[in-house]
């Protein structure tokens, strides 16, 4: 019995060794700015995503009322993007993309379905705790998945579809736990209302996800970071055009200046909550495509996974969200699902 339990030990210590050995070569491989830079852009995924999440439920929780305005906030950052994909012409010593007629028709279809899909979300962080949003908005993996293997053929295992499975789980559970996390001035067709338009977002937001990749085998043809950042600017631009027009038809923009004046904090509150709220969502975009380019789609997996946790954690202690025992079995559920997501792409990876 103790022969094994050394053996076991030893194994352990091998493993960890040969862990440290991959990292310390990993690391060794690339210049330190490689990594400052990847540090940073995954500190913007892991602070600046959540933070946009509770930013948009403070809007509503303080008086704010717009589902426009919070969709509209979501692209007005989108000057930010441009301003980093410029100097990236210079260091790069490239040129942007030319630009055709297909390309530009897909850059305006990719536009208006993120307008519609920030409009999507907006309903739902108007209506759900910023908790529960979060947690069911992650079955845009699901989609993300299902919308992969369909329209980009890529490959699926069994650890994706445990993933895909799991996932789904989770949601069922936070949909059986309405009772729970509803807010007293929500009624129950409010917040059926807001559970559905956030798995129609996430749904969108899977499409959308299937629908940029297919741009690029199609069109594009390569993955360089200025691309990336192009094909952001472009779509976020469109988003944008698409929303602010929805936003005049609406007249939301003159009702801006009395909610302002009724916003609980004052118009000083209100006008950091929407331009915070515009910077941390286009800081969040950023981080994850960087992430994708400096390291790999596992480790921006692994960083979605862990945004989760930390955005209901973070709107329990903030925004005293309620936090039920199904919530947290959704939340370990969902950690759970994720982990089986990058534990199948990282086998599909290693064999391929």
């Amino acid at each position: 019995m103790g022969d094994i339990s050394e053996n076991h030990s030893a194994s352990l210590l091998e493993r960890v060794a040969n862990f440290r050995t991959i990292l310390w070569e990993a690391y060794q491989r690339k210049p330190i700015s490689h990594w400052i830079l990847l540090f940073l852009s995954s500190m913007a995924m892991l602070v600046a995503f959540p933070a946009s999440t509770l930013l948009s439920r403070v809007y509503y929780a303080n008086g704010g009322t717009s589902k426009w305005i919070i969709s509209w906030v979501a692209v007005a950052g989108w000057p930010l993007t441009a301003l980093i994909l410029i100097p990236t012409y210079f260091i790069c010593k490239t040129f942007p993309t030319p630009m055709n007629l297909n390309l530009f028709l897909s850059y305006v279809l990719l536009g208006f379905l993120s307008a519609a899909d920030n409009l999507m979300y907006a309903y739902a962080y108007a209506y759900l705790p910023a908790s529960t949003a979060a947690l069911v908005a992650s079955s845009s993996l699901v989609f993300s998945t299902l919308f992969g293997y369909f329209i980009v053929k890529n490959k699926l295992n069994a650890g994706v579809i445990n993933a895909v499975v799991i996932i789904t789980a989770a949601v069922t559970v936070i949909a059986l736990d309405s009772d729970s996390d509803r807010y007293s001035n929500v009624s129950d067709r409010q917040y059926i209302l807001g559970f559905v338009w956030d798995i129609l977002g996430s749904a969108l937001h899977g499409l959308i996800f299937a629908l940029s990749e297919l741009v690029f085998i199609k069109l594009l043809g390569r993955r360089s970071f200025h691309v990336v950042l192009e094909q952001q600017v472009m779509v976020s631009f469109m988003a944008f055009v698409f929303t602010t027009i929805g936003v005049i038809v609406n007249k939301d923009f003159q009702g801006m200046a009395s909610e302002a004046k009724t916003f609980k904090g004052g118009e000083a509150a209100y006008e950091l909550v929407l331009i915070w709220g515009a910077i941390t969502f286009q800081l969040g975009v950023l981080g994850s495509t960087a992430v994708l380019f400096l390291a790999s789609t596992v480790l921006a997996g692994v960083l979605n996974a862990v945004r989760v946790p930390l955005t209901s954690i973070a709107a329990v202690i903030l925004l005293h969200d309620p936090m039920s025992g199904l919530k947290i079995l959704s939340l370990v559920i969902t950690f759970w699902g994720f982990g089986s997501y990058i534990y199948g792409n990282s086998t599909e990876n290693k064999l391929s």
